[in-house]
């Protein structure tokens, strides 16, 4: 059955990129899997038949998580179908990229509701039954951008260092109930959110490449597994920023 057998995992931003592999990964490990999507309905589609086809249950369901009342139904709706939510992959988010002289508050506050806001309230919404059950994983697709500024913006920087500041904070206060909360910060990942940037190219990495998706679901797949890595932020980058 896998690693994970009988773990329910939700993935939000789950039908297409990191999301979708992280899905497909936690699936082969064991795990029953809810995708989260937005508007990629076909395509969350999809990946739901993918992971019947491996075996384990499977149920899309559309909600915005940057809204506190999508997302309790979004718990809501897995808890009756699936059971809690066990492990948590908080990748919904945006790229807006603006030049810095443009930026205004409606694009600050788009990015940070899309971005940390939803990380915030889906974790909120999961965290009961994690800490009933005292087992649980929460994971933060964080970004490089967190650690170096990047190349979106500061808005863009801004919501993914706040994902690894939420991910600090959980670890610290539930590092004794059996849950783990870690982050995730990779850069450059060949995926339809860093195309049609001029200024997003592989010679920005050491390595002189992107990265794929199913290189960060194999770290999303290790955090899952593992119960001494809590607070941490695994900096999956091709080495542009070097700890």
């Amino acid at each position: 059955m896998g690693t994970l057998g009988k773990r329910i995992a939700l993935v939000t931003g789950g039908s297409r990129g990191i999301g979708r592999a992280s899905v497909v990964a936690l699936a082969e490990a064991g795990c029953d899997v809810v995708v989260n999507y937005l508007q990629a309905a076909d395509s969350a589609l999809q990946i739901v038949e993918q992971v019947k086809a491996l075996g384990r249950r499977a149920i899309a369901i559309q909600a915005d998580v940057s809204h506190e009342k999508e997302v309790e139904r979004l718990v809501e709706e897995t808890r009756t179908a699936l059971g809690p939510i066990d492990i948590l992959v908080n990748n919904a988010g945006i790229v807006h990229s603006k030049p810095i002289e443009q930026l205004t508050f409606t694009d600050w506050a788009r990015v940070i509701g899309q971005n940390l806001t939803s990380a915030f309230l889906v974790t909120q919404a999961v965290l009961p039954d994690m800490r009933r059950n005292r087992w649980g994983r929460i994971i933060m697709l964080s970004s490089v951008a967190a650690q170096t500024g990047g190349v979106i913006g500061p808005h863009y920087a801004a919501s993914k260092a706040g994902m690894i500041g939420l991910a600090h904070s959980y670890a610290n206060l539930l590092a004794k109930e059996g849950i783990t909360s870690n982050a995730i910060a990779p850069a450059l990942i060949d995926t339809d959110m860093i195309r049609g940037n001029d200024n997003i190219k592989p010679s920005l990495l050491p390595v002189n490449r992107f990265g794929t998706a199913d290189e960060v679901a194999q770290a999303v797949l290790f955090l899952a597994e593992n119960a001494y890595v809590t607070g941490q932020t695994i900096s999956l980058n091709g080495g542009w920023y070097m700890t």
